[in-house]
């Protein structure tokens, strides 16, 4: 039988420094936030307390739609429960995520995001879009979000 070599010390080392360049500094950050989230058991009051937060440290551009959205999406579907997913605000019902604002200088983008996921009934035929981007708000546009929002938790 042959003989099998194990690997030097040199050679486990070299394995084990070796980096991932895998994962964004942003998404390392925005994975460790999503942690805390999931260890710390929040309540209602705690969750909008946490938004809040979330809100207020978001650059005016983003602040300004992000209370908006806030306050659109508390209005149309009161029974939904604010917390932060993944460091922004996001909407839930029966612990799952329904909505979710991305602010644009999170991840360094050129707009902000507001987006639904699986759990909400946004669906319409076939193919349905679940995110739209956001560079501003206006009236019409906030009837356009407080109208998905409702027919998101019908």
């Amino acid at each position: 039988m042959p003989e099998r070599k194990t690997a030097t010390k040199s050679t486990r080392k070299a394995a084990t420094t070796k980096r991932s360049n895998g994962f964004s500094a942003e998404e390392r950050a925005a994975m460790k936030e999503r942690a805390r989230e999931l260890k710390a058991a929040k309540n209602r009051e705690e969750g909008e307390s946490d938004v809040l937060s979330k809100i207020a440290e978001m650059p005016k551009s983003d602040r300004v739609m992000a209370e908006r959205i806030h306050a659109i999406v508390s209005a149309a579907a009161p029974s939904l429960v604010p917390r932060t997913w993944y460091g922004m605000p996001a909407y839930t019902k029966n612990d799952k995520i329904v909505c979710f604002f991305k602010s644009a200088d999170k991840f360094k983008s050129r707009y902000a995001t507001i987006g639904f996921e699986e759990a909400a009934t946004i669906d319409d035929g076939a193919m349905w879009p679940v995110a739209f981007a956001l560079t501003k708000l206006t009236p019409a546009d906030e009837k356009k979000i407080a109208a998905l929002v409702k027919k998101a938790v019908r």
